[in-house]
């Protein structure tokens, strides 16, 4: 049973040092088969950011764990604008991966990671038609019977930003992308963005999305909070049921929250009180 640790927005510039200290803690305590960063490793994208983000990278690989990421908005230079639209991901590629669309298969789950950022939309994410066949291909190749893991930085539905309920934006071409989320049957799409936690019925979001888990990661690190304080999830996957555990920074150190299970069915992933309700239901 893979068990995946799932970072977001660390942003390395405006971070806690203390917090980052206790987030390698918990990585080592959780011992995953794979630590996925779904973007925004820096602030503003500098040389320094970068290196310390870099670092924190080598720690966890030297503890003895799997690292797949993919690029934030906050990766793009935002305010030197010749770097920004000439070679707007050169530092992300030095210090983090020379890949943008990362994969990694290990026993029982394929995770596939896909650049959102985008030099042109300063906050806001796309995803372009070659991504889309890249991401067909890949997953095409899948056996049967994997849980397949799609992670972006960008949440590909307008989900909230507040407790208010305002909406962030849904990924560019998101049609596009829902539709071979669905064909494909894709397990799970993790993503970050938002700096909010929560998890989702993808078909509950839009209907042609499909069964999918939607799994929103909060921000691990930043001190740039948005009505929650930092968190992190802890994902234990098999092939019909995904636990996700969310990691809340308490001040001092990070809280389990209790786990919550999904259950997979005909109607995709569904939390196990409802999956079992589903199935009692007279036909």
């Amino acid at each position: 049973m893979p068990r995946f640790v799932h970072l977001s927005d660390l942003h390395f510039g405006a971070h806690d040092d203390r917090i980052v200290s206790a987030v390698e803690q918990e990585i080592t305590k959780a011992a995953p088969d794979l630590v996925i960063v779904s973007g925004d490793f820096t602030q503003r994208a500098k040389t320094e950011q970068f290196q310390e983000a870099c670092r924190f990278l080598e720690r966890v690989r030297e503890a003895g764990h799997e690292v797949i990421g993919v690029p934030g908005n906050h990766d793009v230079p935002l305010y030197d604008v010749l770097r920004r639209f000439m070679s707007p991901l050169t530092r992300y590629r030095r210090y983090i991966d020379e890949t943008l669309c990362p994969y990694h298969q290990l026993e029982g789950a394929a995770v596939l990671g896909i650049n959102t950022a985008r030099s042109l939309t300063v906050k806001d994410g796309r995803i372009n038609r070659e991504q889309i066949d890249f991401i067909r291909e890949t997953f095409s190749r899948v056996p049967e019977g994997t849980v397949r893991v799609l992670v972006t930085h960008h949440p590909l539905f307008a989900l909230p930003v507040s407790d208010g309920g305002e909406l962030g934006e849904a990924i560019g071409r998101q049609e596009l992308a829902l539709d071979a989320v669905n064909e494909l049957g894709v397990d799970l799409l993790l993503a970050g963005h938002n700096h909010r936690a929560s998890t989702h019925h993808a078909r509950d979001l839009v209907t042609r999305a499909g069964g999918a888990l939607v799994v929103q990661a909060g921000t691990a690190t930043s001190v740039r909070l948005r009505e929650e304080e930092q968190s992190f999830n802890i994902l234990d996957v098999e092939k019909e049921v995904v636990s996700v555990s969310l990691m809340k920074w308490a001040g001092e150190a990070f809280e389990a929250a209790v786990p919550t299970q999904f259950r997979k069915t005909e109607e995709g992933w569904r939390q196990s009180s409802q999956a079992q309700a589903d199935a009692a239901a007279p036909a």
